[in-house]
């Protein structure tokens, strides 16, 4: 057992040893840079809409199956937490849609099964670690949202039809919902933080994911203003989405995936 341990390890070292030295540079962006991001994202969503829909449609469905089995399971309090916490992993789930554009850029041919192989790829091993960490943050988010409304309601349980009265009609509705939300914005922004460059570096340059985060963090702080700019337009849309019943979510993850790719560009540089 110790052997294969230490096997792991070293494939682990020589992997990282091999792995050519690239130096990120992080570059100064402002609004103007958010709006040519969506505006080429836009461009690449017409072109190649048929990936777009695709996992638009993929992502609103899994909000659909979620609220069913949350009735189902008589958890409606855990609907608005989940939903909202679905924002956590949807940058792993855009990860074809960086792919798409990557290839369209570099004039690439675009087939379903490069597309939706990029997680398995070599360089897709370094977002599957992305992934254990954004979903151990949708599974902490969760931890908090059930952790919250013991705190506010106890446990009894309210159905579905009440619970919407029950939180916008009474004091300890609306602390719930603020602190909940408030919560939820400062995790997602630390997600943010750590993923709003990190996923697109992985597909486009062979770093490991420690890196990436590092990297998405330091253009945060570079770019404070322009960085949380884009987290509120993002956190809009899904808010959006949420309205319209992961409905519009079909066409945001589409536009919101492209966008961020083209943000990558115009905020990290790299001298090999």
């Amino acid at each position: 057992m110790s052997e294969t341990i230490d096997s792991a390890a070293l494939s682990t070292e020589q992997e990282t040893a091999a792995r050519p030295k690239i130096k990120p540079i992080i570059k100064d962006i402002s609004t103007e840079d958010i709006s040519a991001a969506l505006s080429a994202g836009l461009r690449d969503f017409q072109q190649n809409f048929r990936f777009g829909l695709f996992f638009g449609l993929f992502y609103a469905l899994g909000g659909w199956m979620m609220f069913w089995f949350l009735t189902g399971l008589e958890l409606p309090y855990l609907v608005y937490p989940l939903a909202s916490g679905f924002a956590l992993i949807a940058p792993f789930v855009a990860a074809g849609l960086y792919e798409v554009s990557r290839r369209t850029e570099m004039g690439e041919a675009l087939e379903w099964r490069s597309i939706l192989g990029a997680i398995f790829s070599k360089r897709g091993k370094e977002l599957r670690w992305m992934a254990i960490v954004t979903g151990f943050a949708f599974i902490i988010w969760i931890d908090i949202a059930i952790f919250l409304y013991v705190i506010f309601f106890g446990l009894q349980e309210i159905n579905i039809s009440d619970l919407l009265g029950v939180v916008i009609g009474t004091p300890e509705g609306a602390l719930f919902l603020t602190v909940g939300n408030v919560t939820g914005a400062i995790l997602g922004m630390a997600v943010f933080s750590i993923t709003v460059v990190a996923f697109p570096m992985l597909l486009h340059k062979d770093v490991d994911f420690v890196t990436g985060m590092i990297t998405s963090v330091q253009a945060v702080l570079k770019n404070p203003k322009t960085m949380i700019s884009w987290a509120a337009f993002i956190a809009l849309m899904l808010a959006i989405s949420l309205a319209s019943f992961f409905v519009g979510m079909v066409v945001i993850l589409p536009l919101l995936g492209h966008s961020t790719w083209h943000l990558y560009r115009r905020t990290v540089t790299f001298e090999d």
